[in-house]
Protein backbone atom coordinates (compact mmCIF):
# COMPACT_ATOMS: atom_id res chain seq x y z
CA UNK A 1 0.00 0.00 0.00
CA UNK A 2 1.45 3.77 -0.85
CA UNK A 3 2.04 5.77 2.04
CA UNK A 4 0.33 8.99 1.71
CA UNK A 5 0.73 12.04 4.08
CA UNK A 6 -0.88 11.22 7.94
CA UNK A 7 -4.71 12.57 8.47
CA UNK A 8 -2.88 15.79 10.23
CA UNK A 9 -1.30 16.69 7.50
CA UNK A 10 -4.64 15.95 5.53
CA UNK A 11 -6.70 17.80 7.60
CA UNK A 12 -4.51 20.61 9.44
CA UNK A 13 -5.57 19.44 12.41
CA UNK A 14 -2.86 21.44 14.75
CA UNK A 15 -4.31 24.48 13.40
CA UNK A 16 -7.80 23.85 14.25
CA UNK A 17 -7.06 22.87 17.44
CA UNK A 18 -4.89 26.24 17.99
CA UNK A 19 -7.83 28.30 16.83
CA UNK A 20 -10.41 26.75 19.10
CA UNK A 21 -8.42 27.32 22.36
CA UNK A 22 -6.77 30.90 22.27
CA UNK A 23 -10.04 32.32 22.28
CA UNK A 24 -11.47 30.56 25.56
CA UNK A 25 -7.84 31.49 26.91
CA UNK A 26 -8.35 35.01 25.86
CA UNK A 27 -11.93 35.06 27.38
CA UNK A 28 -11.02 33.57 30.82
CA UNK A 29 -7.67 36.22 31.00
CA UNK A 30 -9.62 38.93 30.68
CA UNK A 31 -12.72 37.75 32.74
CA UNK A 32 -10.26 37.60 35.46
CA UNK A 33 -8.43 40.62 34.89
CA UNK A 34 -11.27 42.64 34.80
CA UNK A 35 -12.41 41.27 37.93
CA UNK A 36 -14.43 38.34 36.75
CA UNK A 37 -16.49 40.70 34.25
CA UNK A 38 -17.94 38.91 31.34
CA UNK A 39 -17.78 41.98 29.08
CA UNK A 40 -13.84 41.71 30.05
CA UNK A 41 -13.70 38.06 28.87
CA UNK A 42 -15.81 38.58 26.22
CA UNK A 43 -14.06 41.90 24.65
CA UNK A 44 -10.74 39.77 25.41
CA UNK A 45 -11.93 36.73 23.41
CA UNK A 46 -13.35 38.72 20.31
CA UNK A 47 -9.74 40.66 20.32
CA UNK A 48 -7.96 37.07 20.47
CA UNK A 49 -10.51 36.01 17.57
CA UNK A 50 -9.32 39.08 15.62
CA UNK A 51 -5.79 38.90 15.54
CA UNK A 52 -6.14 35.08 14.90
CA UNK A 53 -8.08 35.77 12.08
CA UNK A 54 -5.58 38.85 10.78
CA UNK A 55 -2.75 36.00 11.18
CA UNK A 56 -4.67 33.52 8.80
CA UNK A 57 -5.72 35.77 6.27
CA UNK A 58 -2.25 37.28 5.85
CA UNK A 59 -0.88 33.17 5.70
CA UNK A 60 -3.52 32.73 2.89
CA UNK A 61 -6.30 30.67 3.99
CA UNK A 62 -9.50 31.08 3.03
CA UNK A 63 -11.19 34.07 4.11
CA UNK A 64 -14.60 32.46 4.31
CA UNK A 65 -13.34 30.18 6.85
CA UNK A 66 -11.69 32.87 8.69
CA UNK A 67 -14.75 34.63 8.83
CA UNK A 68 -16.64 31.72 10.23
CA UNK A 69 -14.08 31.02 13.14
CA UNK A 70 -14.66 34.57 14.47
CA UNK A 71 -18.17 34.14 13.82
CA UNK A 72 -18.31 31.29 16.29
CA UNK A 73 -16.42 33.74 19.05
CA UNK A 74 -18.75 36.60 18.42
CA UNK A 75 -21.83 34.64 19.24
CA UNK A 76 -20.55 32.57 22.10
CA UNK A 77 -19.43 35.93 24.02
CA UNK A 78 -22.98 37.36 23.05
CA UNK A 79 -24.88 34.17 24.54
CA UNK A 80 -22.25 35.08 27.44
CA UNK A 81 -23.23 38.84 27.61
CA UNK A 82 -27.10 37.77 26.75
CA UNK A 83 -27.13 35.37 29.81
CA UNK A 84 -25.38 37.48 32.33
CA UNK A 85 -23.31 33.75 32.87
CA UNK A 86 -19.40 33.41 32.47
CA UNK A 87 -19.74 29.86 31.60
CA UNK A 88 -22.13 30.47 28.91
CA UNK A 89 -19.51 31.45 26.68
CA UNK A 90 -18.73 27.73 26.47
CA UNK A 91 -22.64 26.53 25.85
CA UNK A 92 -22.05 26.55 22.02
CA UNK A 93 -19.13 24.26 22.49
CA UNK A 94 -20.64 22.10 24.31
CA UNK A 95 -24.23 21.81 22.19
CA UNK A 96 -21.52 21.72 18.69
CA UNK A 97 -20.13 18.91 20.14
CA UNK A 98 -23.26 16.70 20.69
CA UNK A 99 -25.01 17.92 17.44
CA UNK A 100 -21.20 16.67 16.35
CA UNK A 101 -21.33 13.32 18.17
CA UNK A 102 -24.78 12.16 16.72
CA UNK A 103 -23.69 13.32 13.04
CA UNK A 104 -20.79 11.66 13.34
CA UNK A 105 -22.90 8.36 14.28
CA UNK A 106 -25.66 8.71 11.50
CA UNK A 107 -23.12 9.23 9.07
CA UNK A 108 -21.76 5.91 9.77
CA UNK A 109 -25.05 4.13 10.24
CA UNK A 110 -25.56 5.49 6.66
CA UNK A 111 -22.86 4.48 5.12
CA UNK A 112 -21.60 8.32 4.23
CA UNK A 113 -19.08 8.00 7.16
CA UNK A 114 -17.96 11.86 7.35
CA UNK A 115 -14.44 10.73 7.88
CA UNK A 116 -14.67 9.79 4.05
CA UNK A 117 -17.05 12.75 3.24
CA UNK A 118 -13.77 15.27 4.40
CA UNK A 119 -10.77 13.16 3.46
CA UNK A 120 -12.33 12.79 -0.10
CA UNK A 121 -13.72 16.80 -0.53
CA UNK A 122 -9.39 17.82 0.54
CA UNK A 123 -8.58 15.22 -2.01
CA UNK A 124 -10.87 16.29 -4.83
CA UNK A 125 -12.48 12.89 -5.05
CA UNK A 126 -15.87 13.69 -4.21
CA UNK A 127 -17.56 10.65 -3.53
CA UNK A 128 -15.45 8.10 -5.98
CA UNK A 129 -13.92 6.55 -2.93
CA UNK A 130 -17.67 5.37 -1.29
CA UNK A 131 -17.48 2.97 -4.06
CA UNK A 132 -14.54 1.54 -2.79
CA UNK A 133 -15.78 -0.96 -0.58
CA UNK A 134 -12.44 -1.52 1.05
CA UNK A 135 -12.15 2.64 1.83
CA UNK A 136 -15.95 3.12 2.73
CA UNK A 137 -15.25 0.18 5.52
CA UNK A 138 -12.09 2.18 6.51
CA UNK A 139 -13.52 5.43 7.06
CA UNK A 140 -16.36 3.96 9.17
CA UNK A 141 -14.60 2.71 11.29
CA UNK A 142 -11.95 5.94 11.30
CA UNK A 143 -15.19 7.65 12.57
CA UNK A 144 -15.99 6.03 15.21
CA UNK A 145 -12.93 7.48 16.92
CA UNK A 146 -13.93 10.85 16.34
CA UNK A 147 -17.65 9.95 18.00
CA UNK A 148 -15.37 8.64 20.86
CA UNK A 149 -13.47 12.55 20.26
CA UNK A 150 -16.91 14.02 21.11
CA UNK A 151 -18.11 11.86 24.07
CA UNK A 152 -14.79 12.27 25.59
CA UNK A 153 -15.19 16.57 25.30
CA UNK A 154 -19.31 16.10 26.68
CA UNK A 155 -17.89 13.92 29.81
CA UNK A 156 -15.41 16.04 30.75
CA UNK A 157 -17.18 19.71 29.73
CA UNK A 158 -20.92 19.25 30.60
CA UNK A 159 -19.44 18.70 34.84
CA UNK A 160 -17.29 21.71 34.62
CA UNK A 161 -19.92 23.58 32.94
CA UNK A 162 -22.84 22.50 35.44
CA UNK A 163 -20.45 23.66 38.12
CA UNK A 164 -19.58 26.88 36.78
CA UNK A 165 -16.16 26.19 36.91
CA UNK A 166 -14.91 29.15 33.72
CA UNK A 167 -10.95 28.63 34.32
CA UNK A 168 -11.44 24.95 34.96
CA UNK A 169 -13.74 25.16 31.64
CA UNK A 170 -10.92 27.07 29.56
CA UNK A 171 -8.02 24.24 30.77
CA UNK A 172 -10.05 21.38 29.73
CA UNK A 173 -10.86 23.01 26.29
CA UNK A 174 -7.36 23.51 25.73
CA UNK A 175 -6.18 19.97 26.79
CA UNK A 176 -8.84 18.36 24.73
CA UNK A 177 -8.00 20.54 22.08
CA UNK A 178 -4.43 19.86 20.88
CA UNK A 179 -3.72 16.96 22.42
CA UNK A 180 -6.69 15.22 21.99
CA UNK A 181 -7.04 16.44 18.18
CA UNK A 182 -3.73 14.89 17.62
CA UNK A 183 -4.77 11.48 19.05
CA UNK A 184 -8.20 11.07 17.77
CA UNK A 185 -6.03 12.22 13.64
CA UNK A 186 -3.02 9.20 14.93
CA UNK A 187 -5.80 6.59 16.23
CA UNK A 188 -7.92 7.03 13.29
CA UNK A 189 -4.98 7.06 10.77
CA UNK A 190 -4.13 4.08 12.22
CA UNK A 191 -7.27 2.39 12.01
CA UNK A 192 -7.75 3.48 8.49
CA UNK A 193 -4.37 1.88 7.38
CA UNK A 194 -4.79 -1.44 9.38
CA UNK A 195 -8.45 -1.63 7.12
CA UNK A 196 -6.44 -1.84 4.42
CA UNK A 197 -4.99 -4.40 2.91
CA UNK A 198 -0.97 -4.27 1.62
CA UNK A 199 -1.92 -4.31 -1.82
CA UNK A 200 -4.48 -1.14 -1.93
CA UNK A 201 -3.04 1.52 -3.27
CA UNK A 202 -3.98 4.08 -0.52
CA UNK A 203 -6.83 7.01 -0.12
CA UNK A 204 -5.56 8.99 -3.16
CA UNK A 205 -6.52 6.16 -5.24
CA UNK A 206 -10.01 4.81 -4.96
CA UNK A 207 -10.33 1.18 -6.03
CA UNK A 208 -13.84 1.61 -7.44
CA UNK A 209 -16.03 -1.60 -9.36
CA UNK A 210 -15.38 0.24 -12.57
CA UNK A 211 -11.61 0.22 -12.34
CA UNK A 212 -11.96 -3.42 -11.44
CA UNK A 213 -13.58 -4.37 -14.39
CA UNK A 214 -11.11 -2.43 -16.90
CA UNK A 215 -8.48 -4.41 -14.93
CA UNK A 216 -10.15 -7.91 -15.57
CA UNK A 217 -11.16 -7.16 -19.25
CA UNK A 218 -7.70 -6.00 -20.27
Amino acid sequence: MAQPESLAELLNGRRAAVDASLPAVGFVGGWLAFGESIWGGAVSAVVVAIGLSVWRLRKGDKPRAVLIGLFVVCVAALIALYTGRAEDFFLLQLLSNGASALAWIISIVMRWPLLGIVVGTVLGQRTRWRRDPVLLKAYSRGSWVWVVQYVVRLAVFVPLYQAGQIAALATARVALSGPLVAACLAVSWWVIRRNLPADHPGLRHPVTGDETAQKTAS
